[in-house]
């Protein structure tokens, strides 16, 4: 069946990125197509398990700076806006070696963006946070201002926001193809319907590679888990511990305080199995490096944390080959833009990656320099 309706935009994926276009398009009275694989906010990709962390001093490159700073404000406008909470000022502290490059780029980006960072000594840290247990040749970075996202609440919020504002929203539909061979209009095909829209912005997540075959995009789908620990009471609670990174030599790992007696939650951001998206499964403990990677780190940095696994989830990473983020129109067809490969880090820019893409379907452009996403620096 095909529908008559063309819509101004079609988003194909609802999720962190195609959720907040939603929202910024319908509030500009375009009309405006969400539709979703499963029903958002959901746990089969990569914006469940409650909390993200939003952090300004980047240390992934101070590129990322300006971005992120507008994705705080953002965040916080739809806090008011919506009603739910969705920014929670814990703080950021990371944590490393004193020669560690990824806090040395986190104090260079705090330097030059005027950023405020406090550069703590270990025993200032241990001083500071008793729960924590690092070595003398450690060094802390803390922000005070920023803190973390609760993820599903923001999606929610976005949801919300785009269907009073007249977007329509179709979910448990995979799209299995896009016709791109108008210049007018694209065709979106699912199982029973064709949608056609003028511009589509697709943000599939781990599936861009496959809902867009020819363009050999360079991601890769990764496995992550996250586990939420039984601590000692007042230790690690969300009121007076920070959200945290931690730099340890060839791992990464992240997490989060206890939340309203959650248990902390802990991640480790590198590492993980690489998966066919559509096998993805909630299988946390399917190997013993689930839960065996995040007890290490525990004995070695908050021992009293090392208490009862609460609950453990997957979620999915899509790396791109360079941890940088796509965002470009297709090289084919500028009526179609793409976002994707977040690699891990992309959920805090969640907001203002809408109002970007908001922008790229209006007027063509983003009024932000987006150019190190480019597609270009692969050779496509």
């Amino acid at each position: 069946m095909t529908r008559e309706t063309v819509y101004d935009v079609a988003i194909i994926g609802a999720g962190t990125m195609g959720m907040a276009a939603g929202a910024f398009l319908a509030q500009q009275n375009v009309k405006t197509l969400l539709i979703d694989a499963f029903d958002p906010p959901h746990n089969h990709g990569s914006h469940h398990g409650d909390t993200r962390m939003i952090r300004h001093a980047y240390g992934e490159g101070r590129q990322y700076v300006t971005l992120v700073k507008r994705a705080q404000q953002l965040w916080e406008e739809l806090g008011k806006e919506s009603g739910y909470k969705v920014f929670e000022k814990t703080g950021v502290l990371g944590l490393g070696p004193s020669d560690s490059s990824f806090l040395h780029e986190t104090i260079e980006a705090a330097k030059k963006y005027e950023l405020p960072l406090q550069v703590l000594s270990s025993n200032e840290v241990k001083e500071k946070w008793p729960g924590i247990s690092i070595p003398d040749n450690y060094i802390g970075c803390f922000e005070g201002e920023s803190g973390l996202i609760y993820s599903e609440k923001a999606i929610q919020a976005y949801k919300e926001i785009a269907i009073k504002n007249g977007a329509q929203l179709v979910t448990n539909t995979p799209v299995q193809q896009i016709g791109m061979n108008s210049k007018e209009v694209v065709k979106i095909v699912t199982s029973d319907t064709i949608f056609t829209a003028k511009k589509i912005i697709v943000t599939v997540g781990a599936w861009a590679a496959k809902l867009l075959p020819d363009l050999n995009l360079p991601i890769q789908p990764v496995r992550k888990v996250v586990g939420w620990f039984e601590t000692l009471e007042g230790l690690y609670d969300s009121s007076h511990f920070p959200s945290f990174y931690v730099d340890d030599k060839d791992k990464m790992f992240y997490g989060f305080p206890s939340i309203n007696g959650a248990g902390l939650k802990v991640g480790r951001t590198d590492g993980g199995q690489e998966i066919d998206p559509d096998q993805h499964k909630q299988n946390f403990g399917k190997y013993d490096t689930d839960e065996g990677d995040l007890r290490d780190f525990l004995r070695a940095y908050m021992p009293e944390a090392n208490g009862t696994l609460k609950q453990g989830k997957t979620c999915i990473y899509t790396l791109s080959s360079d941890h940088d983020f796509i965002v470009d129109q297709h090289p084919e067809n500028n009526n179609v833009i793409i976002a994707c490969g977040f690699s891990g880090h992309g959920f805090k820019f969640g907001s203002v990656m809408g109002e970007v893409l908001s922008q790229m379907a209006i007027k063509g452009q983003s009024e932000y320099d987006i150019s190190i996403f480019s597609l270009k620096r692969f050779g496509l």
